[in-house]
């Protein structure tokens, strides 16, 4: 089981190429400040109504509208009560109580209940997209009609984060078992889907519930939702007023500051080199260390992210957060500092002088990258041939080569990112690998061991480190996600969710 990370990629990648080819828009209009209904440009369009078929990262804003969760997040990732009012470990950290709520129900007259919760749980466990956050649980129970108990299989330091980010939300029971998501929302949100007045593919409406138990946390008295894929027209879209808030191009930072508009920026994903064969089995070469370090220190990171990225993001060789992580050490980001005379040196040292040969994906939206790719490669003898596949095939196959151009999805939970990009099989990492490298495998068993806080935060501290220090990957930096919002609008970005649920869009 997997999590699915295909809209980070496309989302990202899409929007850094449109970025490179300058577009700038052009409209009627500067968006009047507007702090009535919301109006938000989310970039794609809602994948399933069914919480465990639904994607992490960009059905956020549809399904906070109209589901509640179990968990919340806050800006900074960390786990906060919403239907779940607290919660405590066992000692041994396999049991998880919590509390729940006593006064929600549901949009079809269904109570929310420790029984409802268990259902949906049940239900998420058993998604194919949701399964992801609950694979090492065992089972739940509910204690009686307010309290439930979570049992792990395993221990999981990352099941809060997880749920938080958008894996607990609950919908009716008896909607679950009737199939009835399938066709629409019938949760206990904050608003109301208006059927009648949306348009599918084109906008969604969403009428506020003033009785909602949470009520303070959403201020707006209708919420329009328009996923618009081509940045060329959401940008023309604020600027003629039709949106108020924006998935928006770096490349309009200096229009949006004409505008006075407010600009929010996050880490959202790491851009480089994923070597999924790290132990040689399919490309000998790339089971040295010394071969992966070479390709770390021949890219020139920064000269990537001004012309693809412009400048939107941050040069690191981590996937870490940059911004906010605990474990992200910024003195090591000058370990590939870019020496193309080194990197040829550690080919040679490792037994290619003249480089060797190598097969890569590529998919019309990595080419923003490939003439960077090219030519470094090429400096280095690499020889790449390219196998040029459409958009759907790329995350299907990329991992059946040794390497591949990457845009990744980043995690906003530390113990999360250890799970997602190093110890889980995911469609980007088929191979973790941890086992093959004793020092990787000791430090992950360690902090898997390591009682949360700053001992466990000091182990991963060792673990990234080694990490780095193996090229694991080669990452030239992380890529923010930007947003526009007019004044009196605020967005708060938070790494994880492409797309911010409603409880970080505010008025202010």
């Amino acid at each position: 089981m997997t999590r699915t990370r295909t809209a980070a990629l496309v989302a990202v990648a899409v929007a850094t190429a449109t970025a490179l080819a300058g577009c700038t828009g052009s409209g009627g209009g500067t968006g009047a400040t507007d702090t009535g209904e919301l109006k938000a440009g989310v970039f794609l369009d809602v994948t399933s109504w069914d919480p465990a078929g639904a994607d992490i990262g960009f059905d956020g804003p549809y399904l906070s509208a109209v589901y509640d969760p179990l968990v919340a997040l806050d800006k900074d990732g960390k786990p906060v009560p919403a239907l779940a009012t607290s919660w405590e470990w066992s000692a041994d950290r396999l049991t998880l109580t919590a509390n729940l709520r006593t006064d929600v129900t549901f949009d079809d007259g269904q109570k929310f209940d420790a029984a409802a919760a268990v259902a949906n749980l049940q239900h998420l466990k058993a998604g194919t997209r949701s399964g992801q956050a609950y694979l090492n649980v065992a089972g739940f129970e509910a204690k009686d009609a307010d309290t439930v108990e979570i049992k792990m299989s395993k221990r999981d330091d990352s099941l809060l984060y997880f749920m938080g980010l958008g894996r607990s939300w609950m919908a009716s029971p008896a909607a679950i078992q009737s199939g009835a998501l399938a066709n629409g929302p019938v949760g206990s949100g904050p608003y109301t889907y208006d059927k009648a007045t949306s348009t599918p593919q084109s906008q969604y409406v969403f009428t506020k519930k003033q009785n909602h138990w949470d009520n303070a946390t959403y201020p707006f008295p209708t919420v329009r939702l328009f996923p618009i894929t081509d940045q060329t027209a959401s940008f023309n879209a604020m600027l003629s007023g039709q949106l108020n808030v924006q998935f928006a191009n770096a490349a309009n930072l200096p229009k949006a500051k004409e505008n006075g508009w407010n600009i929010a920026q996050k880490p959202s994903s790491w851009v480089g080199v994923q070597f999924a064969d790290r132990t040689g089995s399919q490309a000998p070469a790339l089971g040295d260390q010394r071969v992966r370090q070479a390709i770390s220190y021949a890219f020139d990171s920064a000269g990537i992210l001004k012309a693809v990225g412009n400048d939107s993001g941050t040069v690191t060789n981590q996937l870490f957060p940059s911004d906010n992580s605990a474990v992200y050490d910024k003195s090591m980001n000058d370990k590939y500092k870019t020496d193309m005379a080194k990197a040829k040196q550690l080919l040679k040292d490792a037994g290619y002088p003249d480089g060797f040969s190598v097969k890569m994906p590529m998919s019309p939206i990595f080419q923003a990258w490939q003439p960077a790719a090219n030519q470094t490669f090429g400096e280095l003898g690499i020889k790449v041939e390219w196998q040029d596949m459409a958009m759907p095939d790329y995350q299907k196959n990329a991992p059946t080569f040794p390497m591949f151009l990457a845009v990744i999805a980043m995690s906003g939970n530390d113990m999360a990112t250890l799970t997602d990009q190093v110890t889980t099989a995911q469609w980007y990492n088929p191979n973790p690998s941890v086992d093959a490298f004793p020092d990787v495998k000791a430090l992950v068993e360690q902090v898997e061991r390591a009682e949360p806080g700053p001992a466990q935060t000091e182990l991963l501290k060792q673990l990234n480190t080694k990490l780095v220090d193996l090229a694991w990957w080669s990452v030239w930096y992380q890529a923010d996600n930007t947003y526009f919002s007019v004044k009196g609008i605020t967005v708060t970005p938070v790494t994880g969710m492409m797309f911010p649920t409603l409880r970080f869009i505010q008025r202010g």
